[in-house]
């Protein structure tokens, strides 16, 4: 009996997180990959139609622009984010006075609401008094509608992004560097390795997994990106700023078409798993080294 109990324990100490799992992760997927097969509205029950929805992907001017977008949003938020973070989180790792206030002062964008950064960086960019442009007049330059110029508009938000993803893999880094040994930093002084050859020689090599996790976390985060977005430009000018996950929100919620935003939702989910397994591939393992 006593056998038995301390086999069942186990699982009853886990049903919670399954029940709550299952009901609001696992079912719900599975009736969005079942829409993703139909034409389903809210005022029509929806009809198998195969995979019509994912061939209408193919050919959706506006779905390619939110992957466009996406995609370099993704390029050019991560890896500028990860660099910076690295950088600010070696330095401050120093006997710096305060450093526990930068880091505070750093990481601050990162938890704020989506909607304060939005409005916050809408004064920003405001083309008569915003500080942006208040600047280039000041050096003889004249202010821009930053947010409706097609060719400024994803920059700008892109800019939001790395702003608001430098302090997680700061903080991250930070964690890591701390878990290495100062021995291996006093050896390479004594072999006369200077303080950047320390960098590419120990610090970067060590933190390889750490890399490997902010790579992946910050990449789902950057495929998800909508807020900022829905807020400061609803996905224009001209389509130059739309996500996949904003064009999911106007294709399900605006024209209440459910059955192809939802095969918006698994593309997305299939695109975001790809890229997770292939970074999960190409990290060496630890037992390999």
């Amino acid at each position: 009996m006593n056998s038995k109990w301390n086999k069942t324990l186990p699982y009853l100490m886990i049903s919670p997180y399954l029940i709550v799992y299952g009901i609001f992760i696992l079912i719900p997927l599975i009736w969005v990959f079942y829409l993703s097969f139909t034409n389903y509205t809210p005022m029509n029950p929806g009809n198998w139609i195969g995979f019509d929805n994912f061939e209408k992907l193919f050919n959706d001017i506006k779905f390619k622009a939110a992957l466009r977008n996406t995609g370099l949003f993704w390029i050019f938020t991560v890896i500028p984010s990860m660099i910076i973070g690295l950088l600010v989180a070696t330095f401050l790792n120093t006997k710096i006075k305060g450093s526990s206030i930068f880091r505070a002062i750093i990481y601050l964008p990162g938890v704020m609401s989506g909607v304060a950064v939005a409005m916050t960086w809408l004064w920003i960019y405001d083309p008569q008094n915003g500080p942006v442009n208040l600047v280039l007049k000041a050096f003889g330059g004249t202010g821009k509608h930053w947010l409706r110029n097609p060719e400024t508009a994803l920059p700008a938000i892109i800019i939001i992004g790395i702003w608001m993803a430098i302090g997680f893999s700061m903080i991250i880094y930070t964690a890591g560097l701390q878990g290495i040994s100062q021995e291996l930093y006093e050896a390479a002084s004594i072999d006369g390795a200077n303080t950047v050859r320390k960098f590419l020689s120990i610090t970067v090599p060590l933190l390889r997994p750490i890399t490997f996790f902010l790579f992946i976390m910050n990449t789902i985060t950057s495929f998800q990106v909508f807020d900022i977005v829905y807020i400061m430009t609803g996905g224009g000018p001209a389509n130059a700023t739309t996500t996949i996950v904003n064009e999911i929100v106007k294709t399900g919620f605006e024209t209440f078409n459910m059955g192809y935003a939802s095969s918006m939702s698994i593309a997305l989910l299939i695109i975001t798993l790809v890229f997770t397994l292939i970074n999960y591939w190409l990290n060496p393992k630890e037992s390999d080294s």
